[in-house]
């Protein structure tokens, strides 16, 4: 007996999800709190089998509501040349948006 799971593509990215779970995904243009869904599925398992799409599974689809758009931590990038007096700090934070699936068609 397998669980249910399905591999789907979102934003250029493989995610292996399940129903209610919540995961941070690259950010999307989607309002908070609107609904989203994905219709690439590249892997399907229910109870009973898996199905593998070539390259997506037909006809299956996952739905995913916004919960909120965030940054994540800033990443400090230093650049230096010894004896040059060359020095350069730039940071930068990268944006998610974390997503709640709500089901596996």
């Amino acid at each position: 007996m397998y669980p249910m799971y399905a591999v789907v593509e979102i934003a250029g990215q493989q995610y292996k999800v399940n129903p209610e779970e919540k995961l941070y995904v690259p950010r999307l243009e989607n309002e908070v709190g609107s609904s989203v869904t994905f219709e690439r599925v590249l892997l399907l398992s229910n109870d009973k089998e898996v199905k593998v799409g070539a390259p997506v599974v037909s006809g299956a689809s996952v739905s995913a509501k916004v919960l909120a758009h965030v940054k994540d931590e800033k990443v400090i990038v230093f650049k230096k040349k010894k004896r040059k007096g060359y020095r350069v700090k730039r940071g930068h934070r990268q944006q998610y948006t974390h997503i709640e699936i709500t089901s596996i068609a």
